[in-house]
């Protein structure tokens, strides 16, 4: 098993290294392997990355979404952070006070009033998807959700056919009744409106649209949602300004 937890998290070539000569990131994996050694049932992983820097989290956390791809033993991970959230969970458990805020598979749950409410700048939406093609002069990749949602987002030099997950946040998403071509948003996608919920501030509004089978996220004013008479079962478009891809 040790033997396989070196490979698998790529510190072969630290054997012969001093502890004292070790990076913060390179301990993290260290620590993990130690762990992974004695077979565990269940790997606990609480905040790992809360004592590194941003350079060291982006080192471990490609080591810590091939743990989730390959490994066959349930991980219960702690975090504070919402883009790790998004990487590696599959289902979220979202406490305050010792209370359960809000429970339920990743993609569904950050898209609950609790919890878009909790984390603020950051709530948005979560989805899996497949690249469907790469533009090289643009260095675009299109992505899709699924039930005909497709976005562009940047070209990272995956493989067509690949499933990967995009991550939208509602700050990045605006709706209109009618699609608009004179813009400079690339993605613009139909859906119909199925909820609208009070966000934390009184004059915020969480919109939460069907566009395909994704379920998009997007925070407006409540004067907005007066001015368009939006409602549930409203057909609309929903521009993303930005969307993140997630490997």
């Amino acid at each position: 098993m040790l033997g396989a937890a070196l490979q698998l998290l790529g510190i072969e070539h630290l054997l012969g290294r001093a502890v004292g000569s070790l990076s913060g990131g390179e301990r993290q994996r260290v620590a993990i392997a130690r762990a992974l050694a004695t077979q565990p049932k269940l790997l606990l992983l609480d905040e790992p990355l809360a004592s590194l820097d941003v350079a060291r989290r982006r080192e471990v956390l490609p080591w810590l979404e091939r743990l989730r791809a390959e490994l066959k033993i349930p991980m219960l991970y702690v975090t504070h952070s919402v883009d790790e959230l998004a990487r590696l969970a599959d289902h979220l458990v979202m406490l305050e006070a010792g209370q359960v805020r809000a429970c339920g598979p990743i993609a569904q749950a950050l898209v609950s009033q609790a919890v878009a409410q909790a984390i603020g700048e950051e709530a948005g939406m979560l989805s899996t998807g497949v690249v469907l093609e790469r533009s090289a002069l643009d260095h675009m990749a299109q992505v899709d959700l699924g039930g005909g949602a497709r976005l562009w987002v940047r070209d990272q030099g995956l493989a067509v056919g690949q499933t990967v997950r995009v991550r939208i946040l509602a700050r990045d998403v605006s709706f209109t009744l009618s699609e608009h071509a004179d813009t400079t948003i690339q993605n613009r996608l139909p859906g119909v409106l199925e909820s609208i919920e009070a966000d934390a501030h009184p004059s915020q509004a969480l919109v939460r649209a069907r566009c395909g089978q994704a379920l998009i996220l997007g925070r407006v004013t409540h004067r907005a949602v007066q001015q368009l008479g939006l409602a549930p079962g409203v057909a609309l478009w929903c521009q993303v300004k930005s969307a993140a891809l997630i490997l």
